[in-house]
């Protein structure tokens, strides 16, 4: 199995003229994504390697070991950052990084096969799990509740369905 990416961060923009950008963190503690370097975009490329950061307004603004022009930051503007999931601590128990999730199997309590976990996303009310199965594509609350099992050994997640009263 390789190593899957993690985003940790988002470049936003350029800031000011001296070669800054605009970060977001999507760590923990948002600080904590500067532990991890360097940056790679989405094939696992190396892509910026944060020199230093200071607090902005809801992000950070970095300047980077590479050099770049204004220009070339705002093109970059919306740039996922990543870095390999053997570089990140281990989450603790019941804990999960979306990139371990992602591929899963979903089964339900009796075993019966019902898709993959495709994402993890979260739109404002809580994580849900993206699931693809046979019949399209449906959520899931990402609760104890609902999702009673996840075994990454096994490859594989348990999820509560409830039948439809008729």
């Amino acid at each position: 199995m390789t190593d899957p990416l993690v985003c940790i961060a988002v470049l936003k923009g350029a800031h000011g003229v001296k070669g800054e950008a605009r970060v977001l963190s999507f760590t923990e503690n948002p600080e904590s994504c500067f532990a991890y370097r360097p940056w790679q975009d989405e094939t696992g490329k190396p892509l910026l390697t944060p020199k230093h950061w200071r607090p902005g307004k809801n992000e950070f603004i970095v300047t980077f070991e590479e050099t770049f022009q204004r220009e070339a930051l705002d093109a970059m503007k919306g740039t996922l950052l990543y870095v390999p999931r053997s570089t990140l601590p281990e989450p603790e128990e019941d804990e999960f990084y979306h990139a371990d999730l992602i591929g899963l199997a979903v089964v339900d309590t009796n075993g019966k096969p019902l898709g993959r976990i495709v994402a993890v996303p979260d739109f404002g009310a809580g994580t849900l799990l993206e699931i693809d199965g046979p019949d399209g594509v449906f959520f899931l609350p990402f609760t104890k509740t609902a999702v009673p099992e996840i075994d990454l050994s096994a490859g594989r997640c348990v999820i509560l369905v409830e039948e439809a009263e008729e």
